[in-house]
């Protein structure tokens, strides 16, 4: 009796689990592509926004600029002559 309560039990499990999967799984699925495409999207209109803000034929450099290291602590400099 204790086996076939727990067959019964595990196939009750296991079709309620299907049913729910079946009507919920789409559900989930259906909004993770429109965040998905949400977030494309924005990354479109915010592409197209920084192109329409440089005119044509501008140039532009997207760079940081590179730190200038200071000469102080290199020492004296000494300008050296030739000799033939």
């Amino acid at each position: 009796m204790g086996l076939l309560r727990t067959l019964l039990i595990i196939l009750i499990i296991y079709y309620g689990l299907k049913l729910v999967a079946r009507f919920v799984f789409p559900l989930v699925m259906k909004r993770f592509a429109n965040n998905v495409e949400k977030r494309f999207n924005e990354q479109q209109d915010q592409f197209r926004r920084d192109q329409q803000q440089t005119n044509v034929g501008e140039t532009v450099i997207d760079k940081a600029p590179r730190e200038q290291k200071s000469n102080e602590s290199i020492g004296e400099y000494v300008d050296f002559e030739e000799v033939d």
